[in-house]
């Protein structure tokens, strides 16, 4: 019997700017079999990633990141952020024949409608908050008023991370419609207003091929910009993983509950899901409740995992991206723990302060990863802040204090005028401190 053939080496684009493509480029680029990793358009880090190239292409540039699949012979591509997968980028590759890990825009529309989603978590039986959307101010302000008690407020379409408001008393419920409706997230606005949930809430990411599923460590999040989880909510001000409030049998129980049930609404409506499949979960009184589902993995909670896979990472990709996870090595875990903390510009997540140089550099460790997100870099080679979360400082180790004890050292060797960083981040799986 002939050996098997091996593998063909891949050729990866990630598209996307942000933490969470910086931290894919990393790890694929470690991965065995990879020969060759680009990203499009980067950021101010890219130029640091051994061995990765940067192009200057935007990731709504559907023509030009086709030019340059079929220029640099890719045979990966994996779309990091939302938009793009909303706006068809995934379709319009898969139609020249570019495998690619991402859903297509009828898939995104999990995440890209709120609206969308719900119905499809009814259809599916997955446990959810109870819903009202609405279609003008109006409306959505006789719904508040017959219910008589503040509900969460949700832009329906994409807000980056920004368009949910946990409304504590009426007033705020009013003020978050009045935002949605005077064209905050667009001019054609639309919201879902939701019942209020209560529990820690927790991430589980799952990789499909539309057919099967790798679930990932859970990882918890800290949407809050102020320590003691207060103040408005972000894009994420850092991560942990694995979250120990979800242990094996709690992922068999995301899988059997929300996931595969999701995957299987998907297909009624004849949707070939390829991609992340994010389901953002609060642990109820009563047990599960799906707050979101996202169509890419999250951010910062990526930049948390990225270093615990294993060098099969890109080869599941590959497969998922192909229909045949079946076919996939197993992906490896790494033992201990994972913890990230965000450093944000001045003013986030509001009016942000800009174009201050990033100076310093955290000491070169084996456990430890500085990923950039909102940076960008000048002619001169000087790296100045260009977002909101501006740097994702990540550590691991075998227990919780000591990854995190990591992170804020590798946190104090950077800086950047107005950088701003939550010194609570793990709050719940860390050692209280002594006063």
């Amino acid at each position: 019997m002939a050996p098997e053939a091996a593998p063909q080496p891949l050729r990866i684009l990630v598209v996307g700017g942000g933490g969470r493509e910086n931290a894919l480029a990393w790890a694929l680029r470690r991965c065995r079999g990879v020969e060759a990793v680009w990203v499009a358009p980067g950021n101010g880090g890219t130029p640091d990633l051994a061995s990765c190239g940067q192009l200057a292409i935007a990731e709504t540039d559907q023509d030009g990141l086709l030019g340059a699949c079929r220029e640099h012979a890719v045979n990966l591509v994996v779309v990091g952020p939302e938009a793009p997968l909303a706006a068809g980028l995934a379709d319009r590759l898969r139609a020249a024949g570019m495998p690619v890990f991402g859903p297509g825009a009828e898939g995104a529309r999990l995440e890209a409608s709120k609206q969308w989603a719900k119905a499809l978590m009814q259809e599916a039986g997955v446990p959810t908050a109870g819903h009202w959307p609405a279609a003008s101010r109006e409306e959505a302000h006789a719904i508040l008023a017959a219910q008589g008690r503040p509900l969460v407020v949700k832009a329906d379409g994409l807000a980056a991370g920004k368009g949910v408001t946990v409304a504590e008393t009426l007033e705020e419920a009013r003020a978050a419609i009045d935002a949605i409706f005077a064209g905050r997230f667009g001019q054609e606005a639309t919201l879902v207003l939701e019942e209020r949930t209560h529990g820690p809430e927790i991430s589980v990411f799952a990789l499909t091929d539309g057919q099967r599923l790798v679930l990932l460590p859970a990882a918890q999040d800290h949407k809050r910009i102020g320590e003691g989880d207060t103040g408005p909510n972000t894009g994420g001000m850092g991560a942990y993983a694995p979250a120990p409030l979800l242990d094996a049998a709690g992922l068999d129980q995301v899988r059997q509950q929300v996931l595969e049930p999701t995957l299987r609404a998907l297909r009624a409506r004849g949707i070939d899901y390829r991609g992340v499949l994010y389901a953002g979960l609060m642990l109820t009184e009563t047990g599960l409740s799906v707050i979101e589902f996202n169509c890419r993995f999250g951010d910062p909670e990526c930049e948390t995992l990225m270093p615990l896979l294993g060098p099969e990472l890109a080869q599941v990709l590959l497969a998922c991206a192909e229909g045949r996870l079946d076919q996939a090595p197993e992906l490896t875990i790494a033992a201990g723990c994972s913890a990230c903390v965000i450093a944000a510009a001045e003013g986030y997540p509001g009016t942000i302060r800009t174009g201050d140089p990033i100076e310093g550099a955290a000491a070169p460790a084996e456990r430890l990863q500085i990923f950039h997100a909102g940076t960008r870099r000048d002619a001169d080679g000087t790296c100045r802040s260009s977002g909101g979360r501006v740097l994702a400082v990540v550590a691991q180790a075998d227990g919780f204090d000591a990854a995190f004890a990591q992170a804020y050292a590798g946190l104090e060797q950077v800086h950047f005028a107005g950088m701003t960083y939550r010194r609570d981040i793990g709050h719940q799986v860390r050692t209280p401190q002594s006063p």
